[in-house]
């Protein structure tokens, strides 16, 4: 699955549509849109990103994407590189992930970025087994949406499932919900992850609206067990539109609620990454949210 055999294979269908995957220009700039903009978490392209992340980038537009969220694995770049790069394959970033450990010493490079968002992914696991732990992180959020506030960006926390495993009589996720300030952490939304860990994906969009900023999205096969563990017992992924998360609803009340970016984040894929981009962005642009 290398990434010159998927841009391969999507050049030929560029091909075949009459363009190409060269520079783009004006052209390819993002729309104007009234509905939401979908995006790509870069994790999608983890392992083809690094060995060409102009050519990824290319290929991510030339299926319609006009958004992706950055990851570490493109942060070798300085911030003012990484943005042409960016802007030269004719997307935008509006948001990116930043991993816990090393978080305040990022938030001048996301500002370089121009960032509306740094987004932390993930709880360092030594956090996870305790309500103490996570009263711990949300200290850090407290601090860190303050730096990032005063930075010009928003704050935000990106769930998975582990967070709602109980803790006695609480969880992880109601202690970081209880023990933040709302007007300084927001958050990024996984609705599969909320899926998978037993929540209501839509009933926790309306709990959390003043929080809640941005989605991610995966589909999720049927039959699948709830878990709280990240293993691969929790990795249930498919293409958006092939399982059973109810997108038409979430989507339009995602909208409604005033969010605007939705990024395709499918950890796994059993086809090529683009391929499997293009069959998500393909059924989600029928949705006409």
């Amino acid at each position: 699955m290398s990434s010159r055999r998927d841009f391969l294979r999507l050049s030929a269908l560029a091909t075949a549509a009459g363009c190409a995957l060269g520079p783009i220009g004006k052209a390819f700039a993002a729309p104007a849109t009234e509905g939401l903009v979908y995006g790509v978490q870069l994790f999608m392209v983890r392992r083809q990103a690094p060995k060409d992340l102009a050519g990824v980038l290319r290929a991510i537009r030339q299926i319609g994407y006009t958004q992706i969220e950055l990851y570490p694995i493109v942060y070798s770049h300085p911030a003012p590189e990484l943005r042409r790069i960016v802007q030269d394959a004719g997307l935008s970033s509006a948001s990116a992930h930043f991993d816990y450990e090393g978080f305040e010493s990022k938030i001048d490079y996301g500002h370089q970025l121009g960032l509306e968002y740094m987004v932390c992914p993930m709880l360092p696991k030594n956090l996870w087994t305790s309500a103490e732990g996570f009263r711990e992180a949300a200290t850090k959020f407290n601090t860190w949406g303050k730096l990032v506030h005063d930075a010009g960006m928003t704050f935000a926390f990106h769930n998975h499932d582990y967070e709602f495993k109980p803790q006695g009589k609480t969880t992880g996720f109601a202690e970081l919900m209880q023990q933040t300030d709302p007007a300084l952490v927001k958050l990024e939304f996984d609705l599969y992850w909320l899926t998978q860990g037993g929540q209501d994906p839509a009933a926790m969009l309306t709990k959390y609206a003043n929080r809640a900023r941005l989605v991610h999205l995966k589909d999720r096969k049927p039959n699948a067990p709830i878990s709280y563990d990240m293993e691969a017992s929790s990795e249930h992924f498919t293409e958006i539109g092939k399982g059973t998360v109810q997108w038409p609803a979430l989507l339009s009340q995602a909208h409604k609620q005033g969010i605007k970016y939705a990024f395709v984040d499918q950890d796994e894929t059993s086809e090529p990454v683009l391929e499997s981009l293009k069959e998500s962005y393909t059924y989600l642009r029928t949705l006409k949210v």
